[in-house]
């Protein structure tokens, strides 16, 4: 059998256009995330995974014309829907360039700020991306995460189909070596790489009907779907009965979704490093 892709969401079209609609629902939490931190003009910064759009436009308002942004994604079409972008955007301080976030090839301690978002959710060996992420940062330099705990997501009443769903996906996870608890890891994974002064701001969302996010695990499950029937998880009839059910589920008014906790975790790599 071939190997899956590392990143489980795939790099289908609707993915894209699901990326896409992210990085403006996103805008407003990485916007705060970016001032907290202090971002400031002339600064060098990188987002790994940014897809077809990312924080590239927030950053490269942040760092200015003095300042540069540089976007690492491991796919080829990503990378150019994200040049596109930026072009047609006018963002003259932004680069995209193809590569592997565990090992980008970019120069070590050459960045103010590396930063990544929904990102180490949905890859093996997270851990790995964060270790690169620091290397690549200077010290008195940021590395900044924003990342769910996927399995907290509450809804009501209570869907026996959205119960299945998420026992799927979290046994295709661990087959596939993602960790979709990662927040709860992130502030960890910066300590014990050497970060000090690391904080955390918790984010919690209920998505009411007509908001652009509620339909989400309807996504997901569309997106998993050739996964979970690749790894033998499920059977095409009932993953089909399975998504049909929590369509309709989703488009009750009267369901309550609330989101995932989300953690944005930011640390600082110390001015002298072990």
């Amino acid at each position: 059998m071939a190997e899956l892709d590392p990143y489980v969401l795939g790099y289908t079209a609707t993915e894209r256009e699901r990326l896409e609609r992210q990085a403006t629902e996103l805008a407003h939490e990485s916007a705060w995330l970016f001032d907290a931190i202090g971002v400031r003009a002339g600064w060098r910064a990188v987002e790994i995974g940014c897809g077809p759009r990312g924080c590239l436009a927030l950053l490269a308002e942040r760092v200015g014309a003095k300042g540069q942004v540089v976007g690492v994604e491991r796919n080829a079409e990503e990378v150019a829907s994200a040049q596109k972008f930026a072009a047609e955007t006018g963002l003259a301080n932004v680069r995209v360039v193809q590569g592997d976030g565990r090992d980008t090839g970019l120069p070590a301690a050459s960045f103010d700020l590396a930063t990544s978002r929904l990102v180490l959710v949905n890859v093996p060996k997270p851990e790995q991306i964060v270790a690169e992420m620091v290397r690549l940062v200077r010290p008195g330099g940021t590395v900044a995460l924003h990342e769910p705990d996927s399995t907290t997501q509450r809804f009501d009443p209570p869907l026996p189909a959205m119960a299945r769903l998420q026992q799927l996906l979290s046994a295709s996870a661990e087959r596939s070596g993602v960790d979709r608890t990662i927040a709860l890891r992130a502030p960890r994974l910066l300590r014990e790489l050497g970060l000090v002064d690391v904080q955390v701001n918790p984010l919690l969302h209920v998505y009411p009907p007509g908001h652009s996010r509620r339909n989400l695990p309807l996504w997901f499950a569309e997106n998993a779907r050739p996964r979970l029937l690749e790894q033998g998880l499920v059977t095409e009839g009932e993953i089909d009965e399975l998504i049909a059910s929590l369509r309709r589920y989703l488009a009750d008014p009267n369901t309550l979704f609330v989101s995932s906790i989300f953690l944005q975790v930011w640390g600082r790599v110390p001015e002298t490093r072990a």
